[in-house]
Formats: structure tokens, sequence, C-alpha cells
């Protein structure tokens, strides 16, 4: 199917359910809680397609997409820690809620290319990683990633609303 291996196959599903899991809490709640259930499904999915991705050679050896997943990982610790751990002082809440969103767009690079490289069947929109096509694709999702980030970051910064002092009558 769409010229996926076995492994290939699995990956691209765990990828998915994260997608969806990640998403859900973006537009459910504005960030990515990994405290939650659709949060840790959303964490250990993301572990499990960044592992597999490691087994996966479409593009010949150790590529740009091995070295994302790394990264991803890496972000998603750092996530993970500031959550649980709050070693970062006041910034933990900024490298939870913004290491969430950035591995939910490093998801977006791959998955751009993976599938728009193979769909639609017969007429692809982008005929690979190079293709300025899909860099202004992923320019475009980047930005949305900025903005969404920016926003999360304003949040976090203003604080919870239930903090505010009621107005003096």
């Amino acid at each position: 199917m769409f010229g996926l291996t076995l492994l290939g196959a699995v990956h691209t599903a765990f990828a998915l359910v994260a997608l969806v899991a990640g998403y859900a809490m973006i537009l459910r709640h504005g960030r990515i809680d990994g405290a939650s259930l659709w949060g840790r499904l959303y964490v250990w999915c993301t572990v499990v397609t960044c592992l597999t991705a490691f087994g996966i050679f479409r593009h010949g050896g150790f590529n740009i997409a091995h070295t994302l997943a790394i990264v991803t990982l890496v972000t998603l610790a750092i996530a993970v820690a500031a959550a649980r751990t709050r070693f970062l002082g006041g910034f933990s809440p900024y490298a939870e809620t913004l290491g969430y969103s950035a591995t939910l767009f490093f998801h977006m690079i791959p998955g751009l290319n993976e599938t728009f490289t193979r769909l639609p069947v017969g007429a692809p929109l982008f005929t690979g990683p190079d293709d300025p096509a899909l860099q202004k694709a992923i320019g475009v999702v980047l930005l949305l990633f900025l903005i969404l980030m920016a926003a999360q970051a304003w949040r976090i910064r203003k604080g919870p609303a239930t903090a505010r002092q009621p107005h003096p009558a």
C-alpha cells in the first residue's frame, strides 16, 4: 500500500495516532498536556514513531529524517522533564508547552514529505524533500506553529484567569 514496508506502515499508524491526539489537544485546550490520557497517548506514539523511523531508509542511509527523530526525542524528553520536575523553574511551563508543540511541528516535516510524494496516487503533489513547493508548504506550517507557540507563550505569561484579582468597586 503506497509503497510502505511493514515497518513503514507501523511507523505511519503510530504517527497518525500521535497527530490526531496532538491536534485534538491543541484544538480543545490550546496545548498538549502530557499528563492527560490524550497527552500520554501523544507522547508514547511520538516515541514509537521516532524509534521506528530509525529502521526506515527510503532515501538511502542515515539522513535528515533520522536526525529529526533524534531532535524530536530530545525535545520530548525536555518537555516531559520540565512538566514532571520543574527543573527549569519559572521557564518549565514554557519548555513543557512549547516543547510539545515543537514536536508536533516536527511530525509535520516528514509527514508532508512522505504523504504528498505518494498522494494523490499517480500525480503526487511533491517530487521529494528538495521540491520547492514542499519547502514552501513546510514554511507555511512553520509560520502557523510559530504563531501558535507565541499565543501559548503569551497565555502562560498571562497566567490563569482565576488568579486575577477582582476589580475594586
